[in-house]
């Protein structure tokens, strides 16, 4: 959860088009500033699946990608794509911010590996039925997205038969904490079964600026078991000896004792 002061934070009910509303010009605010302070961690083609640091090459949670049709949800600057189209992969890029696309086009032409990608949002794909072999989203779209089931089911659509899903999101009993990287962040202070989203509001124009959803372990189980996923795997990365690094309420001094990130890989059918 990422404070844009100044705001005041809310826990109520959002719509999906309020959500929407918000994050699209949020994420438009802080891309630079994001892409500038995370930019080096994350790599040109780097894929990264949290701030613990644990890679794709090290995860394998896509599988094998060469010659495979893949979309990444919520792609930022296209990062974690443009490793898949360096490993053999045939990489395609959706974002709901026109600025990080535009941090995308600008990597693309550094680094020479182009990415294509749209404007769009998790809830409406703008691609075919049976598209793509893998599904991925790194910390992208799936928290900010109220309609969570119709985001699932989207992905269920576009992915083939046997297709591979597999995201990253904040690990789910971390919304028990406050969101703060030192000592403070260990104690609980609110309830798990708590799903009520946390809203910024700008105090000034008391239009919501930022949404993030919550999800229990088990809601995700039951979301994906419901639109005809099978879970193969679920990744709790540890926190790295010596990884000194600090991303908002992520940080070593929480990384010891708790799980930060959450990594879902499932298949799509029996």
């Amino acid at each position: 959860m990422e404070n844009h002061p100044p705001v005041r934070v809310e826990r109520r009910p959002v719509s999906e088009a309020e959500s929407r509303r918000a994050n699209g010009p949020d994420w438009d605010r802080y891309a630079d500033e994001y892409q500038a302070t995370h930019g080096e961690f994350l790599g040109d083609a780097g894929f990264v699946w949290g701030p613990e640091g644990l890679t794709e090459a090290e995860a394998r949670c896509l599988g094998d990608v060469t010659d495979r049709d893949v979309l990444e949800v919520g792609s930022g600057a296209g990062q974690c794509s443009r490793w898949v189209r360096s490993n053999g992969g045939r990489a395609y890029g959706l974002d709901l911010s026109h600025r990080q696309l535009q941090h995308s086009r600008r990597i693309d032409a550094e680094s020479g590996i182009h990415v294509p990608s749209v404007l769009g949002t998790a809830t409406a794909l703008p691609f075919a039925d049976d598209s793509f072999d893998v599904v991925f989203s790194s910390f992208g779209a799936l928290q900010f997205v109220s309609e969570i089931g119709t985001a699932i089911a989207e992905t269920a659509r576009v992915l083939r038969p046997g297709g591979r899903y597999a995201f990253s999101i904040t690990h789910p009993t971390r919304w028990m904490f406050p969101d703060d990287p030192g000592e403070e962040g260990l104690v609980a202070s609110q309830s798990y079964w708590d799903r009520t989203p946390y809203v910024e509001v700008d105090d000034e124009t008391g239009v919501v600026a930022y949404v993030e959803h919550h999800r229990t372990l088990g809601d995700w189980v039951t979301l994906l078991a419901g639109h005809g996923f099978v879970i193969t795997d679920l990744r709790e990365p540890e926190w790295p000896e010596g990884h000194d690094r600090v991303w908002g309420g992520w940080s070593g001094v929480r990384g010891k004792y708790t799980p930060g990130t959450a990594i879902f890989v499932a298949r799509l059918g029996a």
